[in-house]
């Protein structure tokens, strides 16, 4: 059966280009553009319609993400959504194609709030990284994270260091009433005062 007398009912006008692998016509994605039709891929189109989180090749952290119902199994609504974000956040979904090591930050497409946020965190790394002056992330980058946040004053390791209190007079006066009820709970005075 011909792969393209299943395109009439799809509700896109993209055209999709196929090859014969192992006996079975198949999809190929090559483009960007492949990749944001590819919600309008009749699924009798699709070579797997799911597959394991656990026991694949790819890292299973990102299949987690994907994974959006948690139920260990990736379906084709999880891909496509995961597919439309992706797109979303990037100006030229080709570059999604490409073997690229590196993220340029202005391939980022920060028109949606999702990608503002996407460029504000990849710049914020390579600042804590000492490297606020790239131009480029890569995954050696954002994989350390004792790297990324051993420098940072508030970095989830519950120290608050004096200089720290100096950016906001609010962090003070609380950091400042929790020290003194601490010392009031050693000196067995808890409750004398008021937070």
């Amino acid at each position: 059966m011909n792969p393209r007398s299943f395109l009439s009912q799809t509700t896109s006008s993209h055209t999709w280009s196929f090859s014969r692998v192992g006996g079975v016509n198949r999809v190929n994605i090559e483009t960007g553009e492949d990749l944001v039709n590819l919600e309008h891929l009749d699924q009798k189109l699709w070579t797997a319609l799911s597959c394991p989180v656990y026991g694949l090749e790819i890292d299973y952290k990102t299949l987690e993400l994907i994974d959006t119902d948690k139920d260990d199994r990736i379906r084709v609504p999880e891909v496509i959504a995961a597919v439309k974000w992706l797109t979303s956040l990037i100006k030229n979904p080709d570059e999604l194609l490409k073997d690229n090591k590196c993220l340029e930050l202005s391939s980022i497409n920060d028109n949606s709030e999702d990608g503002k946020n996407l460029l504000g965190s990849a710049r914020q790394i390579l600042k804590n990284l000492g490297k606020e002056d790239a131009q480029t992330l890569t995954v050696e980058n954002t994989s350390d994270t004792v790297r990324i946040f051993a420098n940072t004053k508030f970095n989830g390791d519950a120290i608050i260091y004096g200089n720290s209190w100096s950016d906001c007079y609010c962090i003070f006066v609380v950091a400042f009433r929790i020290l003194e009820q601490v010392g009031n709970i050693v000196t067995g005075r808890w409750g004398e005062g008021e937070i």
